[in-house]
C-alpha cells in the first residue's frame, strides 16, 4: 500500500491507498491515523495521489462538491452500506445519525450507524462530517469538532471559516495554494 502526506487548509491529511483505490484519508494527529513508520506494507508514493490532491484542493477551493475517485473502502457489510449512503447527503446538507438509520431502512439503529460513521476510512470523500446529533448539535470527528464544524461552514458558503485564519497552520500552505503533496 502506497501514502503520502498532503497539507490542506483544515492541516496535514495521510492518503492511503493501492491499486483497488483509496483506502484511507487520516489526519495525523488523530488516534486513527494510519501510521507508516514501522509499518513495511505502506510505502511513501506521491504519485498515485495525484488526482486526489487535486480533487481535495477543488473541494477546498469551492470548486468541487462531489470526489470521483476510486474508491476501496475495507468494512463490513453493513459499514460499507453505511458509508454508501453517506455518499448520497448532498454537499452543504446535514442529516441525523437516526434519520441516516430511516434512510437505510434501518430505524432503530442509529447507534450502529453512528458506530459505522465512526469507522469511515476515508472522511472528506465519503462525508462523515455531514452527520450530526438529533437535536443538530456537532458530534464527533476523526479529525476533532473544530474542523467539522469548519468543513460544514465552507460546504454551507461560508468560507471566512478559512479566510480568517489567514496566517494560522491551517491556511498557511507551503506552496501558496489550497493544498500540496508533502
Amino acid at each position: 500500500m502506497r501514502w503520502c502526506d498532503v497539507f490542506t487548509p483544515v492541516g496535514r491529511l495521510r492518503l492511503a491507498g493501492d491499486e483497488e483505490g483509496l483506502r484511507g484519508i487520516s489526519f495525523p494527529s488523530s488516534s486513527h491515523s494510519l501510521r507508516p513508520a514501522g509499518d513495511r506494507k505502506l510505502q511513501p508514493d506521491e504519485e498515485p495521489f495525484r488526482e486526489a490532491a487535486r480533487q481535495l484542493a477543488a473541494y477546498f477551493g469551492g470548486e468541487l462538491e462531489r470526489f470521483e475517485l476510486l474508491l476501496a473502502p475495507a468494512g463490513t457489510a453493513f459499514q460499507r452500506e453505511v458509508w454508501s449512503m453517506l455518499l448520497t447527503v448532498p454537499y452543504g446538507e446535514t442529516v441525523s445519525y437516526g434519520e441516516l438509520a430511516r434512510r437505510l431502512g434501518r430505524p432503530g439503529a442509529s447507534r450502529a450507524v453512528g458506530a459505522a460513521n465512526a469507522r469511515n476510512p476515508i472522511p472528506l470523500v465519503i462525508p462523515c462530517h455531514r452527520v450530526i446529533g438529533a437535536d443538530g448539535s456537532l458530534t464527533g470527528f476523526g479529525g476533532g469538532l473544530d474542523v467539522k464544524a469548519r468543513l460544514l461552514a465552507l460546504e454551507a458558503g461560508h468560507r471566512r471559516a478559512f479566510r480568517g485564519r489567514g496566517q494560522g497552520e491551517a491556511d498557511s500552505s507551503p506552496g501558496g495554494g489550497p493544498l500540496e503533496l508533502i
